[in-house]
């Protein structure tokens, strides 16, 4: 490994995007606990940080591997909007590939103590959501990374943290899997959206290249809506405690991002320059209040 500050690492791993990863934990356990369901002790609150470290240490490692294929494969090169490290040659290709197997053992070591600890159902979820992680490029050019996504951070992180934290699966949680889920997506969206040409010239096809730009810009208006959608429908359905509404205030934050979109049949593909950042902060966003929402009806 050549010699790199600890920063410099640290940004290898796009640490800012972990938010999408976090989050769905931390709703997940807001909703055990609004449901009354999150055994008295400390021991759920150390599987909450267990799973917390788990789960970034894997994002990481996808993220970095997913860089590394995409260099491989021609998907990341000058031309591109988001030039990596190996493209200017700060990083080796062998670095980012000894550092992603390194983040995954670290990550599947989190995940095994917490098997320890709750029971088979972590292993199982364990491994098909490292399984989706790894395969995650061969996904994505095949036009499957935002499926590949959705299962990865809306139902396995959702389905799997509820098991880990109870010693049961618990799949009323999946109410929570759709809205976390599609704004998770939403970041990715926008981040082949803007990159379609690139994408193109390398031979890859993701989902945003097979329906179209004007499409995908389309339907990044709709992920900014569904998730409110899904939430208000959830608590008229009695999923939900009515305090989960809280998540609203966050919708001023997609009203901007929805407003930027609407702009690509003027700018064009511009219009989705930066979503992807914009998208994880919205996530944050709806997350954490969603989370206090679930969090304060526990006493209510």
């Amino acid at each position: 490994m050549g010699k790199h500050s600890v920063k410099e690492w640290f940004a290898v791993t796009r640490y800012w995007s972990f938010s999408v990863s976090t989050m769905p934990l931390i709703v997940t356990f807001a909703f055990l606990f609004a449901k009354g369901l999150v055994p008295s002790g400390v021991m759920p609150w150390v599987i909450l940080g267990l799973s917390l470290l788990g789960v970034v240490l894997l994002h990481a490692a996808g993220n970095v591997l997913s860089d590394w294929f995409d260099y491989r494969s021609g998907v990341d090169n000058k031309d591109a909007y988001a030039v990596p490290n190996l493209v200017f040659g700060h990083f080796k290709p062998k670095e980012y590939l000894v550092f992603s197997i390194i983040l995954f053992a670290l990550g599947i070591g989190a995940g095994l103590a917490i098997f320890a600890i709750s029971g088979i159902g972590v292993l199982i979820v364990g491994v098909i959501a490292v399984a989706f992680t790894a395969l995650y490029s061969f996904f994505k050019y095949h036009a499957l990374g935002d499926a590949d996504i959705f299962q990865i951070f809306g139902v396995l992180a959702v389905i799997g943290m509820a098991y880990a934290v109870t010693g049961e699966w618990h799949f009323e949680t999946l109410v929570l899997a759709v809205p976390i889920g599609i704004i998770t997506v939403s970041v990715l969206h926008a981040n082949n959206t803007l990159d379609t040409p690139t994408d193109r010239a390398a031979g890859i096809k993701t989902f945003a290249m097979l329906i179209g730009e004007k499409a995908s810009a389309l339907l990044y208006c709709c992920y900014m809506v569904l998730p409110f959608v899904c939430v208000i429908a959830s608590v008229i359905a009695g999923w939900l405690p009515p305090l989960a509404l809280i998540c609203l205030l966050s919708g001023y934050k997609a009203y901007k991002n929805f407003a930027q979109a609407a702009t690509y049949p003027k700018v064009g593909r511009e219009a989705m320059k930066g979503l992807d950042f914009h998208s994880s902060q919205l996530q944050l966003q709806f997350s954490l209040l969603l989370s206090l929402g679930l969090f304060i009806s526990h006493w209510l």
